[in-house]
């Protein structure tokens, strides 16, 4: 199934859904883990009927769920097809049947508290690292390249972060790791203000609401990132 773009996306009018790095994501509350686990076996019924499933967690007062395929197709404009990881239709009508199943359970979603957390590392040569960390964040060779048609390492269950591998000329990244935030776009300003109050200082937000660069006083940077494009029919 092909891969949707972020104007397809937000096109979708998923109004209590956020798209945040390669998936879909939302967070509903709820009073108790008796009706999270109730909510979460309906959402499984809803999943059971189309065939997909999200990934579920169950919080304090609250369920997250995200949603991805795992066989979406990207197409260079070459014609050149890869298997990546990303959203499809199937995650958006699964999107619309969980709103429903919420709001049949009296739930109200906050879109706004969702956020990812992802890893970056500048290197000249990704090939040629990413074996290392594939094996000490995931243990299996086969996190390198999944779901991605670079190097990324994304591990299957879920355990760790996302890494990713920016380019860099020479012989020496040029920064080294850093963290990527994936907030909505409603919530970014403020995510922002909260790092500045606490001592951060903004050092790049040339691509603003996409990406900001912050710094902390010694320096060491993390990128807040919003798919502006996804996030069209929400912001």
């Amino acid at each position: 199934m092909d891969m949707l773009v972020g104007e397809q996306i937000a096109q979708a009018g998923l109004t209590e859904w956020r798209k945040l790095a390669q998936g879909l994501h939302a967070r509903y509350v709820v009073d108790d883990f008796g009706a999270g686990a109730r909510f979460v076996l309906a959402v499984g019924a809803a999943g059971d009927e189309l065939g997909h499933h999200p990934r579920v967690m169950i919080g304090e007062g609250h369920v997250d769920l995200r949603l991805c395929s795992d066989d979406a197709i990207y197409r260079e404009d070459s014609g050149t097809e890869h298997v990546v990881e990303w959203v499809t239709q199937q995650d958006v009508d699964l999107a619309r049947r969980i709103t429903e199943v919420a709001a049949e359970h009296g739930l109200t979603a906050d879109p706004a508290s969702v956020s990812v957390v992802e890893l970056g590392l500048d290197t000249p040569d990704s090939a040629r690292i990413a074996p290392v960390w594939a094996a000490l964040l995931t243990g299996s060779s086969s996190s390198q390249g999944r779901g991605t048609p670079g190097d990324e390492i994304r591990d299957a269950a879920g355990r760790v972060p996302n890494l990713w591998f920016g380019d860099v000329e020479g012989d020496a990244p040029s920064q080294g790791f850093h963290v990527e935030v994936y907030v909505p776009l409603e919530a970014r300003d403020q995510r922002v203000a909260d790092a500045v109050a606490a001592g951060g200082t903004v050092v790049d937000d040339t691509h603003a609401p996409g990406l900001t660069v912050v710094a902390d006083q010694d320096g060491n940077r993390g990128v807040v990132c919003v798919d502006v494009g996804a996030a069209a029919s929400v912001g």
